[in-house]
């Protein structure tokens, strides 16, 4: 199934405080698209407002599954999700006192993952062998990376066409940011998924990005058609390599 995402002059904010203003992007289908920018410019908002926890007051988010268009502004999360979006979040959002595959099973609440169950949680256990090996382990006693592992694996059971990804390396080691990293990239081409991972890690987003957005102060400044745009970027170079 080809999937997009495309975002039209999308305007929100937290009561009078507005934070985002005029956003557009897209996102086409198997692409990985980073949203690049640091703390408090409102990469989680954009997020948030995809998969409807955040209402915009102005704009749309066009989502498109094998040519069927759907706005998603104003949608339900659950909805939205059932739709075939998914979101990794920031903080990794697990249930800490049920087990790792309680996790992963209520990841797969909506009609098609259920179907796909089985399939899932074995691709899921033999992409992450140690989610396998700590199945019985709750997940609140498990390190930062394991978490993390788990929280990408949740999301991979709902069975997504499109990967919403929030600040992935938040909280983890520099080795394992790396390492988080390439799964993400491992399971976007095994699972053909159409990705949109906001990150402040500028060299680890670009390993696995095809192009990206820089965002500042609610609104995109920058637009990089491939990695060697983002990382020639004078825009960027002061953001990120104090240049």
């Amino acid at each position: 199934m080809a999937s997009s995402l495309r975002i039209e002059g999308l305007r929100a904010g937290y009561g009078a405080v507005q934070v985002l203003d005029g956003i557009s992007l897209r996102v086409e289908d198997g692409e990985t698209v980073a949203l690049l920018g640091t703390n408090g410019n409102g990469k989680s908002t954009l997020i948030k407002c995809v998969m409807g926890v955040v209402r915009p007051s102005r704009g749309r988010i066009v989502l498109s599954i094998d040519g069927r268009e759907t706005d998603l502004a104003g949608l339900a999360t659950e909805a939205i999700v059932d739709l075939g979006v998914s979101l990794v979040p920031e903080g990794r959002r697990l249930f800490p006192r049920l087990t790792v595959e309680e996790n992963l099973l209520l990841g797969a609440y909506r009609p098609s993952a259920r179907a796909a169950l089985a399939r899932n949680l074995e691709f899921s256990y033999a992409t992450f062998p140690v989610l396998a090996e700590r199945r019985r382990q709750l997940a609140g006693s498990m390190s930062g990376g394991e978490q993390q592992m788990l929280t990408l694996a949740r999301a991979l059971m709902t069975a997504p066409k499109i990967l919403l990804i929030d600040e992935p390396s938040v909280g983890l080691s520099p080795l394992l940011v790396m390492h988080t990293i390439d799964k993400i990239r491992e399971l976007k081409e095994r699972y053909r998924l159409t990705v949109l991972m906001a990150e402040q890690n500028f060299n680890q987003a670009i390993r696995i990005a095809d192009r990206g957005y820089v965002i500042v102060h609610g609104r995109i400044e920058f637009e990089g058609g491939s990695r060697d745009d983002l990382a020639n970027n004078e825009l960027v170079h002061k953001l990120y390599m104090g240049v």
